[in-house]
């Protein structure tokens, strides 16, 4: 399998928005430079999303980027996606674990640390964790963590020796970056603040070589 984890560090979840659409977005993320694609469509018809996920597989492919689609199981085996996002309301991930054996990379979404370490014990591969602020391309949002809800979860982790990766998300923009990789996260996931920007590959770009450092 792809290095994986090296990939999570720079996640692009999909949306559509009246300029942009599901893999046009996507298309835009990968050619910024991101390598992990999560397919999101809240509300879609499974034949939809299912169109939606054997294109967006094979672009992915072609961008040796990793493929985790958002809560659909069944979906993520029949399309040969690399993975599944779980949230809190989703199929438990011991579960999904049993499902899609240990080969499927399984994500799970946290708000507390005990979902952290429910998620670790169960048999997640890493964490989303969020939101780090307001958001408008979710609903439903859990309460706001914001940086220093970052720190108490990190220092929590680090003292529990939980080796998950994991990954910042919720509103999240460029010039948050520097602080929340401070915090000990191990990567971000962004959506709307690729998607506003008058260059979307540009900020992808930018984006990635804050994370990465370069």
């Amino acid at each position: 399998m792809r290095d994986w984890k090296r990939n999570a560090r720079v996640q692009f979840i999909t949306h559509e928005t009246p300029q942009c659409s599901t893999l046009g977005g996507a298309q835009m993320a990968l050619e910024g430079g991101c390598r992990w694609i999560q397919l999101r469509m809240k509300g879609a018809d499974m034949t939809t999303m299912e169109a939606t996920a054997r294109q967006l597989r094979k672009m992915c492919t072609d961008y040796s980027a990793t493929f985790i689609i958002d809560d659909e199981v069944e979906l993520a085996l029949r399309t040969g996606a690399d993975g599944v996002h779980l949230g809190l309301n989703d199929m438990p991930i011991r579960q999904a674990r049993e499902l899609l054996g240990e080969d499927f990379i399984i994500g799970g979404t946290a708000n507390s640390f005990f979902d952290v370490q429910r998620h670790y014990i169960h048999g997640a591969d890493y964490i989303g964790c969020g939101p780090y602020r307001y958001t408008t391309t979710k609903a439903n949002l859990s309460p706001i963590l914001g940086l220093e809800g970052y720190e108490r979860m990190m220092h929590k982790v680090r003292n529990a020796g939980i080796p998950l990766p994991l990954v910042a998300i919720g509103g999240i923009g460029f010039e948050d970056i520097p602080a929340l990789m401070q915090t000990g996260i191990s990567g971000i996931a962004l959506s709307g603040s690729i998607l506003r920007a008058a260059d979307p590959v540009g900020e992808m770009r930018r984006v990635v070589s804050c994370v990465e450092g370069e």
